[in-house]
């Protein structure tokens, strides 16, 4: 989507080169909010000074070489005492030994990678978070909230497979005002259904700016009903990466131009129009 032929500006706040960091970060909180997922709270100063809404950090899981590649995690949020937040699910190997470190113990973390949302100043804003997807959404509300300077007005739909899911974050988006929708596949939390079900139940404004994260047929089927109903969609794609800049071609994704995009240089965050979606 050409921004240029849109009356509301949006904010990008990304310089042609992003600032990259190699930091040994400080692990300062960990919390288990559900048998699966955990919530890290790390000191890294450099990379919480510079990441934006949407972008992503590669961390180093293990001292050793098993497993030898980092994995990507997208921000959770910062603050500015130079904390960043990941939220995650275990999954792996990489995942799991995430999940067993420790108050005080060091963490290599390179970032912040990729490209962020672009907020718009003053159009009402709906945020979709599906699953993980939820992960940065946390931050993306946050800089909503800030650059509108108040987000009262604006919609938050969260979306998972059940209420571990969901419910543990509830309270996190509740602080900044937005109105939120739950929504769980078995119903054990909020409406029953997903977030799709939900944005067809609800009227957006003709000017809302969506912005969704999730799995691949939630932001398929997000971005069909912004396509039929004339919004402006911004998505951030998940991929599985080894280097997380470009080098090894890992995350090479197909373009709805025909062409190929990297997820990690030319995303995460994308026009959801200028995407190939599989359901």
């Amino acid at each position: 989507m050409n921004p240029e032929k849109n009356t509301t500006h949006l904010i990008t706040n990304q310089p042609v080169t992003m600032p990259q960091y190699q930091e040994k970060t400080i692990v300062t909180r960990v919390e288990r909010l559900s048998e699966e997922n955990m919530r890290l709270t790390l000191k890294a100063p450099e990379i919480a000074a510079e990441a934006q809404a949407g972008q992503f950090v590669m961390i180093r899981t293990a001292l050793g070489m098993d497993p030898l590649l980092r994995r990507p995690f997208s921000i959770h949020q910062t603050d500015s005492s130079g904390h960043i937040q990941i939220y995650f699910k275990i999954v792996g190997k990489g995942t799991d030994l995430l999940a067993h470190v420790r108050e005080g113990e060091e963490l290599s973390v390179l970032g912040p990678l990729g490209k962020g949302f672009r907020i718009p100043e003053k159009a009402p804003v709906c945020l979709v978070g599906g699953g993980l997807g939820i992960a940065p959404m946390l931050f993306l509300c946050k800089e909503v909230c800030r650059v509108k300077k108040g987000c009262g007005n604006d919609t938050l739909v969260l979306g998972g497979r059940t209420k571990t899911e969901v419910e543990p974050l509830i309270e996190d988006f509740q602080q900044m005002g937005l109105k939120i929708i739950a929504t769980t596949d078995d119903g054990t939390y909020g409406e029953h259904g997903n977030v799709t079900d939900v944005l067809n139940s609800i009227q957006l404004p003709a000017d809302t700016v969506v912005f969704a994260c999730g799995p691949e047929p939630m932001m398929a089927a997000v971005s069909g009903y912004c396509k039929k109903h004339g919004l402006r969609c911004q998505v951030s794609v998940e991929s599985v990466m080894a280097c997380g800049m470009g080098a090894c071609l890992g995350c090479n994704r197909t373009a709805a131009d025909g062409g190929y995009v990297h997820v990690c240089l030319d995303g995460p965050v994308f026009d959801a129009e200028e995407m190939v979606w599989s359901l």
